[in-house]
């Protein structure tokens, strides 16, 4: 029988092990993943004012940059539902459907490129797409400044917020002052955030399994820094083809871009910020289960059979990500006059 003494110190040698496990996991993860700040990034080339951030503000709600005057930044990627609108495909111009599921805004500023296929360089770039896509917004590029230059309440605007121009109401200034805006959509302190900043409380125990099967089963070598993930790209299916409703065959990805034929099915890892926020899943949007999305991507993309157990702790990890919300006021617009073109029938 064990003395009360070697009970005692097997106990506090256990504490000390457990210690440093637990000291060792929070090491790993700080090399290999980074907090959200608490601030908005700057965004090269385009410095953020007060009124700039309003005037994007406003543009980011204002259906009117629709043809329809119905269908707002917002819309598809409603703050609201975690930076996206959750259905599969995003509904546009005329009841359109687009072809992939709309990814989170939500701290879309620390991705390395913007859409699905990396087509955008920059959440600048980004903001203008939609507007003049047919299927989405449908405005015309050249509607979008008649539209805007037709509300005096945007003229007053767009000339705060670019004081140094003549004539400042274009859609390259409404892309600027939008992205300004969508900079400042960051979810901050989260519970891995608070891990990684040190607190080894932050994560519950089944998080912390789930955060080293992510590391250990090699989940980290495409979703990794900031945004975990959103920094490079990647075949989807590296090991095994997913289902072909998951993975369309005529979507080949960033192949329809570059048109280099290694870059078929190959996508931009999405991040995994808020994820539990933002089902469905996929580009296809056709995981509405976070449990099933993990098991998918298991056999996928590492080739691994994941049991039950491994994918709830996963699972439970990734719900470690979700971060504080963007806490906004709706802007009010400002209205429309006679003379402002009206809706497209």
């Amino acid at each position: 029988m064990k003395s009360r003494h070697m009970v005692v110190l097997l106990s506090a040698m256990a504490a000390v092990s457990s210690a440093f496990a637990a000291d060792e996991l929070m090491t790993a993860a700080q090399a290999r993943f980074k907090p959200i700040p608490s601030a908005a990034p700057a965004l090269p080339g385009n410095v953020a004012t007060p009124a700039k951030l309003t005037l994007g503000k406003m543009l980011y709600f204002d259906p009117r940059l629709s043809a329809s005057h119905s269908i707002s930044c917002n819309s598809c990627h409603n703050v609201g539902l975690g930076g996206v609108d959750a259905q599969e495909t995003s509904i546009g111009h005329r009841w359109q459907r687009g072809g992939r599921n709309a990814p989170t805004v939500l701290n879309a500023v620390f991705n390395t490129a913007q859409f699905w296929d990396g087509r955008a360089k920059d959440l600048e770039a980004q903001a203008g797409g939609p507007m003049v896509n047919p299927v989405e917004m449908a405005s015309p590029t050249e509607h979008v400044a008649e539209q805007l230059a037709a509300i005096p309440g945007y003229v007053t605007a767009f000339h705060n917020a670019f004081p140094s121009e003549t004539d400042p109401v274009t859609l390259a200034n409404a892309q600027k002052a939008i992205a300004v805006f969508e900079a400042t959509l960051i979810t901050p302190n989260a519970p891995f955030d608070k891990f990684l900043r040190g607190d080894a409380n932050a994560l519950t125990a089944i998080q912390k399994t789930g955060l080293k099967l992510f590391m250990d089963r090699g989940c980290v070598a495409c979703h990794s820094g900031i945004n975990v993930g959103g920094g490079m790209y990647a075949p989807f299916g590296v090991v095994e083809r997913p289902d072909a409703s998951i993975l369309p065959p005529n979507d080949k990805g960033r192949f329809m871009i570059t048109r280099s034929a290694g870059d078929e099915y190959v996508f931009k890892v999405p991040t995994l910020r808020n994820i539990a926020l933002t089902a469905p899943y996929f580009h296809s949007g056709k995981a509405w289960d976070l449990r099933q999305a993990v098991a998918v991507m298991g056999t996928s993309q590492l080739g691994a059979q994941l049991t039950p157990d491994e994918i709830g702790a996963i699972t439970a990890f990734l719900e470690s990500l979700t971060g504080e919300q963007p806490n906004i006021t709706y802007p009010i617009l400002p209205p429309s006059v006679s003379s402002t073109p009206r809706p497209e029938p």
